[in-house]
């Protein structure tokens, strides 16, 4: 019987909607767990006293399905899978291989009958148009490939091998990622020709064939530019400043952000808008970009050295989204604050992030936003660094490492 490690932070999310007729919608970069979730809420049911014939899942990837393409297809497919009147659970895995789904679905939903599951690797079908294709009520379920603490867990999981320094097993999660199929793997090469499969399916099937891209040549070359950049300060106009003056391309800037809009919509990369703290405004114009996994850079740059600054923030972000935080970057007078991170209505808090502040000049530089912010809200300072001192003037400092590696939550 196939191992299946459960990931609590996003079975806790949709558990209280197992009996509701909402429909429930898994999205993800690909190969980030969305089936594997599906597979670990089917066995809660199982184990709850649900029958086998009340539970249907239709993997749309797999050879006995692989051929359905259209809602009536889809419809008889189902209808030969139900065996009598009670209600029923229906799990349809990457149901954008089925064009116009939303039809059927919706059919399936006024029958009131039904608690409905559905998984789709490309969020332009399950996104931004969704709203207006399903009737009624729905969520999205979001998720992440595997954040530090999941990675180690799943290793122990898995009965692999983890090194005692926790420290060197993060260096190897930076690099390696957290797409889960590649803790299989022992080897570092064959955990690398892993995540190259994963992005490179990524590339072929949720962007590549996207019929809003007419330049393939520049959309690569922007995707490069974007996942070369994480972490930094972006506009449209200094991608469009760089390909004219360095590249020497005149790319029109409404092209620049609807292929940037696709990167966004295959979850492959994330906007953090910039929020100026004294005039409470989201800032128009620059934004920062994060990766949903790390490896997609690693994988795509021979230089395999690793940049702290950025690789930190987004080991960060990726970490708290995951959590249902929501993060902006923080913008007062000159200075700027890594994230202003909220939880639910009124819960904030302010970060900074850095590999270390080992000398006066680099803790001045972490502290003075800090002092520069009037809100009295809590404040983290999350190093790599061990700490000695947790709590100066207030700011309290974080071993980042510890902070994930203990599953921890901002408080």
């Amino acid at each position: 019987m196939e191992k299946i490690y459960k990931r609590e932070e996003y079975l806790n999310k949709v558990r209280g909607f197992y009996n509701d007729t909402m429909i429930k919608v898994i999205t993800g970069i690909r190969r980030c767990g969305k089936s594997y979730l599906l597979k670990s809420i089917i066995a809660e049911l199982k184990e709850s006293g649900i029958s086998d014939n009340d539970i249907i899942y239709i993997e749309l990837d797999k050879k006995e399905y692989k051929d359905i393409t259209t809602p009536k297809e889809l419809e008889n497919v189902i209808d030969s899978l139900i065996k009598d009147n009670n209600f029923k659970y229906l799990f349809i895995d990457e149901v954008q291989n089925v064009s116009g789904f939303e039809s059927i679905i919706n059919a399936y939903k006024e029958e009131n009958n039904y608690s409905i599951f559905l998984t789709g690797s490309n969020s332009y079908l399950l996104s931004g148009e969704l709203i207006t294709k399903l009737t009624g009520r729905y969520i999205e379920i979001e998720m992440f490939p595997l954040n530090f603490y999941e990675y180690i867990d799943m290793k122990r999981f898995l009965e692999k091998d983890i090194n005692q320094n926790i420290y060197l097993e993060f260096e190897e999660f930076i690099r390696n990622g957290g797409f889960p199929g590649s803790l299989k793997y022992d080897k570092y090469e064959d955990k690398l020709l892993y995540t190259e499969n994963v992005i490179k399916q990524i590339f072929d099937k949720d962007i590549k064939s996207h019929k809003k891209i007419k330049d393939k040549a520049l959309f690569e070359a922007i995707e490069k530019f974007i996942i070369n950049n994480f972490g930094s300060k972006i506009t449209i106009g200094s991608i469009y400043d760089y390909f004219l003056k360095t590249e020497k391309i005149n790319v029109d800037r409404r092209t620049i952000k609807n292929y940037i809009e696709i990167l966004e919509n295959a979850k492959i990369i994330y906007s953090c808008n910039l929020f100026d703290i004294k005039s409470k405004k989201v800032l128009a114009g620059e934004k920062k970009y994060y990766l949903a996994d790390l490896s997609i850079y690693f994988t795509l740059n021979t230089d395999n050295r690793i940049n702290y600054g950025p690789v930190l923030a987004n080991v960060l972000y990726a970490y708290l989204k995951s959590k249902n935080y929501s993060l902006s970057v923080g913008k007062i007078g000159n200075l700027e604050c890594d994230f202003i991170v909220r939880k639910g209505i009124d819960k904030y808090y302010y970060i900074q992030v850095s590999k270390n502040i080992e000398d006066e000049k680099t803790k001045e530089r972490e502290y003075k936003p800090f002092y520069e912010i009037k809100e009295m809200y809590p404040r983290y300072l999350f190093v790599l660094d061990l700490i000695f001192q947790k709590n100066i003037d207030g700011i309290n400092n974080i071993n980042i490492v510890d902070f994930i590696y203990n599953n921890e939550d901002l408080k």
